[in-house]
């Protein structure tokens, strides 16, 4: 029986109580509504699933943590429309750490942000690809954990009933406020359901005013 236990905790196929790992580390995005709901904020790194529509807000949802986040370089690759420099440096970027890349292909564009993530010079990659194979995304992975780099990536929304192996997936939907968020798969943690993040406070000119209240006073009856 001895034999049998250290062959299986050998391949790994047996878990211990003692073998639980600590919190994962974790960095701030800026946004308190979603560091309370993420235990503390994005993970250090590993991939992040973004399943989004085009435009939503999905991009400013990054700019307080890209923000904090410099130090090494900010990768693009393949972007859906045209990055204005104006943009960024408005949002606290440094534009000398951002690069952005166009691959022709999607090939290449898998291959540029596996490269990016494995070199250890980028602090994150952004890559804009809707379709991925299990097997590009478990790559990507393990580039992002040898270079340690957080690898965001942008699609439409999926109806897949198989999620791809990331450290966490976030879906995302217009809100007046800003943007509803559900987490249905996040590494070491339960799913969560959906909850707004306001940018409001950031910028206001792309928000809806909070609708009026609707409750009316019932008028207190005169005494004598």
């Amino acid at each position: 029986m001895y034999e049998l236990i250290e062959h299986l905790k050998n391949k790994h196929w047996l878990w211990q109580g003692s073998d639980t790992p600590c919190e994962p580390p974790s960095h701030a995005t800026g946004f308190a509504e979603l560091d309370s709901q993420l235990a503390g904020g994005f993970p250090a790194h590993g991939v992040i699933d973004i399943q989004s529509a085009c435009g939503i807000g999905e991009l400013r949802l990054l700019f307080p943590y890209l923000q904090q986040h410099h130090e090494r370089l900010t990768v693009l690759i393949n972007p859906p429309g045209q990055v204005h420099a104006e943009s960024l440096q408005h949002a606290g970027i440094h534009l000398d750490n951002v690069l952005i890349l166009t691959p022709p292909t999607a090939k290449e564009a898998l291959w540029s942000a596996e490269q990016c993530a494995r070199s250890g010079a980028c602090s994150q990659v952004l890559l804009w690809q809707d379709k991925l194979e299990v097997h590009h995304a478990r790559r990507l992975q393990v580039a992002c954990e040898t270079g340690d780099c957080l690898q965001f990536l942008f699609r439409s929304r999926q109806d897949s009933l198989f999620s791809l192996p990331v450290t966490m997936t976030l879906v995302l939907s217009a809100h007046p406020q800003g943007v509803e968020v559900s987490v249905p798969k996040r590494r070491g943690g339960w799913p969560l359901g959906a909850f707004s993040v306001s940018m409001a406070e950031r910028w206001q000119a792309l928000t809806l005013p909070r609708p009026a209240s609707v409750v009316v006073p019932f008028p207190l009856r005169k005494q004598g």
